[in-house]
């Protein structure tokens, strides 16, 4: 198995950790894998090999979203921070900034 993911020696750490640790490797990919689809699609000019290439970044979506959901049931500061800036409209960065402020103060 490879360990390239740990910054730690494996054995020395939870299985909790090292699961968390899977999880954020695989969505790192997932968004490597969708950065991919969106530059492939772009310059593909076959509409048909485009389709199938769409279809598979849906997918990628999923996944990636899957796997974001996963992490941030298991790490609630994390949540807590991503509520106050997921699916908002607004300044990205000043519901950025609210919400590590109000994780900090309730910490």
């Amino acid at each position: 198995m490879g360990t390239d993911q740990y910054h730690e020696p494996p054995a020395e750490l939870s299985a909790e950790t090292r699961t968390f640790a899977r999880m954020c490797a695989s969505l790192s990919e997932e968004a490597e894998a969708i950065g991919w689809y969106v530059q492939r699609i772009s310059v593909e000019p076959d509409a048909e090999s485009r389709a199938i290439m769409q279809d598979s970044l849906g997918e990628e979506f999923k996944h990636f979203s899957m796997e974001l959901e996963f992490l941030l049931r298991r790490t609630p500061q994390w949540r807590d921070m991503a509520r106050g800036i997921l699916f908002t409209d607004g300044d990205i960065v000043a519901h950025g900034e609210a919400s590590e402020a109000a994780a900090t103060d309730s910490e």
